[in-house]
Formats: structure tokens, sequence, C-alpha cells
């Protein structure tokens, strides 16, 4: 069982995390990388199923700000005391982890459903490697900001042992 103490610092870790990883996203166009804006890609794939534009763009951050929160929760609670290495390491594999799952499951359904398909890997866009690349990117500064921020809130995962 996940006590509120460490539910809530793996709250406000994820929330930073994704803070950090639209940062990237944003300013990673400095790089030669495509800057890639999250929140406004949910909030067109929300609004395609209506003939008006019944989403703004609060909406779309706020879902993807769930979604950083989720995702540091399945750190927190199934993947921490499974993956090896330090903070910096388990941060790196977790974004790569996330990088391959948005890459094969996620873009594509969700660019579907806003009625631009991008394929497995952004193979249907103009310049698949650089948005692989600059999505690998976001989500490595994720994985390791996030790691940081529970290493330096204490939460090294839950017991196990206590989990039904």
């Amino acid at each position: 069982m996940i006590s509120s103490n460490v539910f809530w610092r793996t709250v406000i870790a994820g929330l930073i995390a994704t803070f950090v990883m639209t940062m990237i996203g944003f300013v990673q166009a400095g790089l030669g990388l495509p800057p890639i804006d999250i929140g406004h890609l949910l909030k067109e794939s929300f609004n395609h199923a209506h003939q008006f534009e019944s989403y703004s763009i609060f909406w779309g951050n706020a879902a993807y700000n769930i979604i950083g929160v989720i995702l540091a929760l399945i750190w927190v609670v199934f993947l921490h005391h499974r993956i090896p290495g330090n903070w910096l390491v388990k941060g790196l594999i977790y974004g790569v982890i996330i990088s391959i799952v948005a890459g094969v499951v996620v873009s594509p359904l969700v660019s579907l459903a806003a009625g631009e398909p991008f394929g497995v890997f952004y193979f249907k866009t103009w310049i698949p490697g650089l948005i692989l690349l600059a999505g690998l990117v976001m989500h490595l500064g994720y994985g390791v900001v996030l790691m940081l921020c529970l290493k330096y809130a204490g939460v090294s995962g839950i017991n196990t042992e206590s989990v039904v």
C-alpha cells in the first residue's frame, strides 16, 4: 500500500518532471529539433470529435500534467525496485521506456484521434528522425528530473511485500 506521504511527494515530483519536460519540448528548437507541444496535441485530439472547439488548451495541458503524475506513480508503485542502477541510470532507463511506449502506442493513437496520423515512431511525418530524437530528449529529461526529485523527496518506491 502506498502511504499518503509517498503519494503526495510522488505527485509533486511528477508535476515538476512534467514541467521540465514541457520546457525542454519548447526550447529544443534551439538545438535544431522540432518544438513539441503535447498539451496542444491533446487539445486537438479532444476537439477532433466535435464540429466546434469544445476544449481549450487548459484541458490539453491538464491532461498532459495528469499523465505526467500517473507516470510518476507507475514508477514508484511498479518499477522502482525492478530497474537497477542509481537515480541517473534509472531516470535514463525510464525515459527510454516512456519514449518507446510513446512512439509505438501513444503518439500514433493520439495523432490518429486528432485527424493527422503520425504513424509508429512518427514514420508518417516529414521529419520522423528529428521528432523521435526530440521526444527522446524530452522523455530523458522527464526521467532524470523525476528520479532526482524522488531521491530528494526521500521516495524510494513502496514496500513490495505489503502490496497485494
